[in-house]
């Protein structure tokens, strides 16, 4: 994970109330994503999930779309993004999202009974969105094969300390500066 280590030393810090906050390029697409830190991020991604009898992939919509896209390119497993929008489709499933500085509601669709899915998004810090995420595949009755987030952001009160999440890279915000706390992430 050279690059993706690098570019996470390298990320400015901004403070939304007493939240610190990375800005990157995996998690907010900000400043530019290079081809060669996707390539790599998905690449780890690809090695470390469980993708044995995936049928689907889910992500939260915005910032998980294009790292489970490149997966999805890569794996041909079907893209299932769950979206700020409700469309009122037959079996939507709606889903409330709380993160570390934010509320909103989130809807998802053609994930049903039986289905066996990875859940793929680019940051874990609080663990609201995944939270929710897991909560509605299990209500709709997915059979969630893998949790993976990119980025753990550790030091946090974590919602999915009940659940196992794969991660590529474990850091914290220390002083205003990204600190690697595991470099394999896991830890």
């Amino acid at each position: 994970m050279n690059r993706l280590e690098e570019s996470l030393r390298e990320a400015p810090i901004i403070t939304k109330g007493d939240y610190q906050y990375f800005v990157h390029p995996i998690s907010d697409g900000v400043p530019m994503l290079e081809p060669g830190l996707l390539r790599e991020v998905v690449i780890g991604v690809i090695r470390k999930a469980d993708l044995e009898e995936v049928d689907k992939i889910v992500t939260p919509a915005a910032m998980g779309i294009h790292i489970s896209t490149a997966v999805s390119l890569m794996t041909d497993i079907p893209l299932v993004v769950i979206r700020k929008r409700k469309y009122g489709l037959e079996g939507e499933v709606s889903l409330s999202q709380v993160t570390g500085y934010s509320e909103s509601e989130m809807y998802m669709n053609d994930v049903y009974p039986g289905d066996r899915v990875l859940v793929l998004d680019d940051v874990l810090s609080t663990g609201g969105t995944l939270r929710a995420i897991v909560d509605a595949l299990e209500e709709v009755g997915a059979d969630i094969a893998d949790v993976v987030a990119v980025i753990k952001k550790v030091g946090q009160v974590n919602e999915l300390a009940d659940q196992d999440v794969k991660t590529l890279i474990n850091v914290d915000v220390v002083d205003g500066e990204v600190v690697i706390t595991d470099e394999h992430g896991d830890g």
